[in-house]
């Protein structure tokens, strides 16, 4: 742990310059005794380390020096390829290792490359998750990483909408895809290959029994696949509505020269767009399909005598 903070410690010199201290416990979430037992250590193994006082000093590498402590561990590599969300490192238990090599890369990258990779950390920054609802509670997401990397059997216990809502199974853990704040675990079992929500996993038992994903088997070709299925799933059926300029622009629909358009819109299920076109307000008027329009008119009848005006 202290040689990685010691390492750490001088990458941050060599990418920022002079520092404080406090700069650098800080950043290295230690206290400034502690930079100052470190400082003290680097010196004495040959790290040419000066230390300027007063109140605009700091310590400093002397003379250029650059270290050559670039190679990134396993754990460094791995998280630096999730460098565009730290919230999932964090989640996979990579946070760390993923300051230490972004440390790692920056050093290693010629002047003009890093202060060009600092100007884009500063201005830009990309958060995935939706504005509404909380984050998912993944406790299991960490051992289900870890049989991912490992290529290890597990024994899912795992909660789904239908009956029998709680089941066992055993799956070979293929990959691991996050999809707008949501984790998913892309895995084969008794069925074939499956994608099961991590947070809907309620326990987990790693196996020993070690396997190999097929040789055709691509994760982001499976997941593409899976994505236009399920989009192919939900729209079953269709309505036909009567739409205002606005009611066409919020669907997205080419709006008609007399103010009003008729189209036919791809629809879930009846209760799915019953939710939907009440968003739209007066904006959509459902003609078709019977059940549909009888449904939205009764709710409007229930809201109207609700709201007396």
């Amino acid at each position: 742990m202290r040689a990685s903070r010691l390492v750490a410690l001088v990458l941050l010199l060599q990418n920022r310059g002079r520092m404080t201290a406090r700069q650098l416990a800080e950043e290295l979430e230690v206290s400034v005794r502690t930079v100052y037992r470190d400082v003290e250590a680097l010196a004495a193994a040959g790290v040419p380390l000066y230390g300027d006082a007063g109140h605009a000093g700091g310590y400093r590498l002397v003379g250029g020096y650059r270290t050559r402590l670039t190679g990134l561990t396993v754990d460094e590599a791995q998280a630096a390829f999730l460098a565009a969300l730290p919230g999932a490192a964090a989640e996979l238990g990579l946070g760390e290792a993923l300051a230490t090599a972004q440390l790692k890369l920056r050093a290693a990258l010629p002047a003009e490359l890093r202060e060009h990779a600092g100007r884009i950390q500063e201005r830009f920054l990309l958060d995935a998750p939706g504005w509404y609802g909380e984050a998912d509670r993944t406790p299991h997401l960490a051992a289900v990483a870890a049989a991912v990397w490992e290529r290890r059997a597990v024994v899912l216990q795992y909660r789904r909408w239908r009956a029998p809502e709680e089941i066992e199974r055993r799956v070979e853990p293929y990959g691991l895809v996050l999809k707008a704040g949501r984790w998913y675990l892309v895995a084969t079992g008794p069925s074939g290959v499956r994608t099961y929500r991590v947070d809907q996993i309620v326990g987990l038992r790693e196996l020993a029994e070690e396997f190999a994903v097929p040789a055709g088997f691509d994760l982001g070709t499976y997941w593409t696949g899976y994505l236009a299925d399920f989009r192919a799933r939900l729209h079953t059926g269709e309505a036909l509505v009567r739409l205002t300029p606005e009611g066409a622009r919020r669907l997205g629909v080419a709006p008609g020269g007399d103010g009003r358009t008729e189209a036919r819109v791809p629809i879930e299920s009846i209760d799915h767009a019953h939710g939907e076109f009440l968003r739209l307000g007066a904006d959509v008027e459902v003609l078709e399909p019977a059940e549909l329009r009888d449904r939205i008119a009764a709710t409007v009848r229930t809201l109207a005598a609700r709201y007396p005006g």
